[in-house]
């Protein structure tokens, strides 16, 4: 495991300021975003459909504290672009927005290093102000949207989203959530592919190496991974970038390759302040997570008996909860792991707290490993793989 302390090349203008939003595409988008509204404790923000003039695609976007999600859909018969893209990846992220300062800038230096820009910087307003965007590509089919308020911005959302047209009553009966943030978003890639992408981040957009750890440090008997994580300089956007390392088995980031047919989002870590509440009121509204062996917890009471820091939070009680610890000897942190989010083996949510700890839980890798796994031998996915590079089911 790396820790990296330099933050390379700064913008001569302009910067990165944090994560805005994430737009999915999916194949309804008023019943994905009652999803997360229900399950989740997000709740309805703006509304951009054929009641708005938006005649093409329609679009819900719901909001918990600082995060924004917004889930379109094509509304006509024909819509060739998305349409190849859910026949293709199924509902998933299709781009990671980022808020930033001088736009045209990044723009510019970015197709100047060799970025692929998708939309020339152009600019929305309505009565509630101006902004500006513009589009790149990054990793797959997944895009990065430039956000840059010109000015103060006064609308629910942007520019031609109105109020959501339904309140749900079940809503505030049930009990609250408390996410706070985007922690971090991680994107999967095929094998080899991973050190290109981050250079890529590197390049183009002035990213730097934040952390990493490789195949040797994380693996199972089964799968493994490497993983960097790149960040912009403000160090406010972090980016892990996965790939997955030979094993005897199909990894679970080859596995999600397969089933997104290429490189994607594979996780959202969304920053909590009170994991424990979290997680109870979450289990109680629905959501499905990832459960780690009773040994994890015999085996983690062991380590922190000579640990230099000291867990404030019941131990019993994140056992029972099957929430994952994670320390070093400045402190630590909290995170589990939701199942998939739809039917496809693909997207899944991650619920983190951070006591003094930046790292992203690589002393959990191995145990969530195996928690995968366990998932990924009842879809009938954990294979061996043969001497010829072929694969047969694991029995």
């Amino acid at each position: 495991m790396t820790s990296y302390t330099d933050k390379g090349e700064k913008h001569a203008k302009g910067r990165f300021v944090k994560f805005h939003h994430l737009t999915f595409w999916v194949g309804n988008a008023k019943q994905a975003a009652t999803f997360y509204c229900n399950k989740m404790g997000f709740e309805p923000l703006a509304y951009k459909g054929l009641e708005t003039g938006s005649r093409q695609v329609v679009s819900h976007v719901v909001r918990q504290d600082k995060i924004l999600f917004a889930f379109e859909s094509p509304l006509n018969p024909g819509n060739e672009e998305m349409g190849r893209y859910l026949i293709k990846h199924g509902d998933a992220v299709k781009d990671i927005a980022f808020q930033v300062e001088n736009c045209d800038f990044l723009v510019k230096t970015a197709r100047e290093r060799g970025a692929v820009i998708v939309k020339e910087p152009w600019v929305e307003e309505d009565s509630h102000g101006r902004v500006k965007f513009a589009v790149i590509q990054t990793y797959g089919d997944t895009t990065h949207t430039l956000i840059e308020y010109l000015g103060p911005y006064k609308g629910l959302f942007l520019p031609g989203y109105k109020e959501s047209l339904f309140k749900d009553p079940l809503l505030p009966k049930l009990p609250t959530v408390a996410l706070n943030f985007i922690d971090h978003i991680v994107g999967n890639q095929p094998d080899d592919e991973m050190v290109p992408i981050s250079d890529w981040y590197q390049k183009c957009l002035l990213f730097h190496r934040f952390w990493s750890i490789d195949d040797k440090q994380i693996h199972t008997d089964y799968s493994s991974l490497r993983s960097i994580v790149v960040t912009n300089y403000e160090e406010t956007i972090k980016m892990p970038i996965n790939e997955p390392a030979p094993g005897k088995r199909i990894s679970q980031i080859q596995e999600y390759v397969d089933y997104n047919g290429g490189p994607g989002v594979q996780h959202i870590a969304l920053n909590t302040s009170n994991i424990i509440e979290a997680i109870v009121n979450l289990r109680a509204r629905g959501m499905e997570f990832l459960s780690a062996p009773e040994t994890y917890y015999e085996t983690l009471r062991q380590k922190l008996k000579t640990a230099k820091i000291k867990v404030k939070e019941d131990l019993d009680v994140l056992q029972e909860l099957k929430i994952l610890v994670d320390f070093d000897d400045k402190g630590y942190l909290l995170q589990i792991f939701t199942k998939p989010v739809q039917d496809r083996p693909t997207l899944f949510l991650e619920v983190i707290q951070r006591n003094n700890h930046f790292g992203f839980g690589a002393g959990n890798f191995k145990s969530l490993f195996e928690a995968i796994e366990k998932d990924q031998d009842a879809r009938g996915n954990l294979k061996i793989l043969t001497p010829g590079g072929q694969t047969k089911a694991f029995k």
